[in-house]
């Protein structure tokens, strides 16, 4: 999977993109038909201490793209929150495409 991170008004540590490829391995780890992802780190100058780190994943799979976002007040929560979101969705895309109807065969 390849991931690229961008980011605003902040610079992407390396313990950030190591924290980063760490939350993308949960995600592999449900689903590994990952085609690649970008993430957006983002620090804004907002009112609500809660909104000012926030993170934004889009991940694209064959035939869809999934997207998530979360803010907090520290952007490692933000980043933890995201990827939950995404291995949510995630999750409930590997379910809709597998076949769990079989044809039953009375004889």
């Amino acid at each position: 999977m390849n991931l690229k991170i961008n980011s605003r008004h902040l610079e992407v540590t390396p313990a950030m993109r190591a924290h980063l490829e760490a939350g993308m391995a949960k995600i592999r780890k449900h689903f590994d038909h990952v085609i690649d992802a970008s993430a957006f780190l983002v620090v804004d100058n907002a009112k609500e201490k809660e909104l000012r780190q926030s993170a934004e994943i889009t991940i694209h799979l064959k035939g869809k793209e999934l997207f998530a976002e979360a803010h907090n007040s520290d952007l490692y929560h933000a980043m933890d929150a995201v990827v939950d979101k995404l291995e949510r969705q995630v999750v409930k895309h590997k379910e809709k495409i597998q076949d769990h109807h079989h044809d039953k065969r009375f004889e």
